[in-house]
Order: structure tokens, then sequence, then C-alpha cells
């Protein structure tokens, strides 16, 4: 059961936000004043409402679907709900991760060296519906793999190199842009070369979302210039590091646009889900929660891969902790 100690104004724009209302809306559901409901949301954690508005907030948790009161424990954290301990029909983590305010561990891998970021064991709001899942903690890479990245796993294994590389040798121009013209199969066995895998679709949308269930990496605001989509006008392949405002709250770049991206996910027999979009792509599939798929075999100039693997297969000192500004 959820409940709420004591309410205050970030509890109350929390229940507000998990019932996607306006304020407007939101004070005609509680029966108060939009004034009230203002003043409680930017007093944050330092104002609390009188007696018998907490009342009503209560009764308004009380009667939400389970689906408001999953997003109602994501967005207002621990600090703010006690249910008591957690009982066996809980997933571990449940309730413990609150908006995304921690620093952001990130660790170098041993293999390929690319840089990884943690991403916490919790619930997240998954698909067009926003189911409620919960997911292990797991690692995931910071970028997509690049040129430059491949080339070292083609060089360690002879692998055949990707068919836009002249002469086999990849472009210095397109040095750090991901790799792209690359299979399923391709990618996976970057992946194992790499002692990774790549990440489910259930995981790299968690990673795109975090646990605030947000529509797009960087939020819910349809901001196109963000990303590298086809109304961006690029035309084609970008720095994998270029769109610092359109990070995930992870520190995590190009969950939009840029390449699709295979996950490991079969759809059907031979067919592995693709996320993402990429430069080619209207912006309207940017959205963190669309799903694509394709053929193992197919390689296209739009497409590419990052890699993922448990925290257990790491246990190297964290390289880089810091706070999102």
């Amino acid at each position: 059961m959820t409940t709420v100690r004591k309410w205050s104004g970030r509890e109350t724009r929390a229940l507000r936000e998990a019932k996607r209302m306006s304020v407007r809306e939101f004070a005609a559901h509680l029966g108060v004043s939009d004034r009230a409901v203002s003043k409680w949301e930017a007093g944050g954690a330092d104002i609390h409402p009188r007696p018998d508005s907490q009342a009503i907030l209560d009764t308004a948790l009380d009667r939400s679907s389970s689906e408001v009161k999953v997003r109602f424990e994501l967005l207002s954290g621990p600090k703010a709900t006690a249910g008591g301990p957690a009982t066996p029909d809980d997933p571990p983590g449940f309730g413990n991760e609150g908006p995304l305010d921690q620093p952001i561990c990130q660790i170098r891998h041993p293999v390929d060296g690319k840089l990884m970021t943690l991403i916490d064991a919790g619930v997240f709001l998954s698909g067009s519906d926003d189911q409620p899942i919960w997911l292990p903690a797991f690692y995931i890479d910071v970028t997509p793999v690049t040129n430059r990245d491949y080339a070292n796993f083609v060089a360690a294994t002879d692998h055949l190199p990707p068919t836009h590389w002249p002469d086999g040798h990849w472009p210095e121009e397109l040095r750090s842009h991901p790799v792209v013209n690359v299979t399923f199969r391709d990618a996976q066995a970057y992946a194992a070369w790499a002692q990774k895998s790549l990440p489910t679709a259930e995981e790299w949308e968690k990673t795109a979302r975090s646990n605030q269930g947000n529509v797009y990496p960087w939020g819910s605001q349809p901001t196109a210039a963000k990303c590298n989509v086809r109304e961006s006008g690029v035309g084609h392949t970008t720095p994998v590091d270029r769109y610092h405002s359109g990070i995930s709250p992870y520190g995590v770049y190009d969950m939009s646009g840029n390449v699709w991206e295979w996950c490991r996910t079969e759809t059907e027999p031979g067919r592995f889900v693709l996320k993402g979009s990429a430069f080619t792509s209207p912006f309207s599939l940017a959205v963190a929660s669309a799903v694509n798929d394709a053929d193992a075999r197919m390689m296209d100039d739009d497409t590419g891969f990052r890699c993922a693997c448990p925290t257990a297969a790491l246990a190297a000192p964290r390289v880089n902790q810091h706070r999102l500004q």
C-alpha cells in the first residue's frame, strides 16, 4: 500500500504529474483552488498543506489506479512514501528509486575501453501504455559503438569490416561516428568479443526514459533539435557525443536519432528489435517507447548498436562519478 507520512509540495506535484493533469485539472479534482496547488508546488519540500488538505490528498492517492500509484512512487522517491518493508510479492528494489538525483556512476570497460553507465535496479514505465516493469541493475555503453571502436574489434578478430569502409579501413572523418552497415550477427559478434551483450529492448528503453517515464531521453518536450532525425536536416550520421542537450537522465547519448540500434530481443524467429530512430527517420519515431524490428541479416547506413552487461561482470573501480547539471 502506498502512503505518505506528511504531504509537502514535492509529493503534491508528484501526484499531479502521476495523474498527468494540469494544475487547473488537479485543483478541480481535489476540490481546491488553482492558487493553493501552485503555492504547494512552489514551496516544494518546505511547505505542508493544512490537515484537511492532507486528508484530501490521501484520498486522491488512495483512489488512484495502480498505474498512477507506480508513477507516483517513481516520481516522489523513498523520502516521500512509507509503505513498510517490502513484501515477498514486491520485486526487489521496488519503490526505492525516486527521481534521478543521485550521481551518475560510470566505469571504463576493460576489454573495449568504452565508458559505461550504471542503470540501477528498479521499476520503470515501459511501452506506449506505460506498463510498470522491474529490471535488475546493468551497465550500458554511454554512446553507440563507433567506427574507431569497431576497428579495434576487426583488427583483433579478422571480422569482415563494414561495406562503407574504403579498402577495409575506417575513414578518419568518421572516427567518432556510429558504425553502420552491420547486421545483427555483426553486432552480436562485437558484443561477444567485448565480453558484453546487446541490450534487451527493455534495458534500452529504461536507459532512455529513466524511472520517470520520460517520452524522450531529455524529458517529454517534443524538440527535434535535440537529436539527429530527418527534421534536423543533417542527412547523415553525426559524432556520438554531439547532442549534449539530448542525453538521457543517466548521461547516455544518442538514445533518439543518429542510428537505429540492434537489441537482442527477438520479435519472431530471425527478427530482432531496433530502437532509437535514425537520421533517416521522422521525429515521430524518436519517442523512447517506439519499436522497430528487422531481419538479422539486414544492414543499412542508418543502423548500428551499443552494448550492455550485468553489474556482476564488472567489478572494476568507478572511474567517473558526477551529477547532471
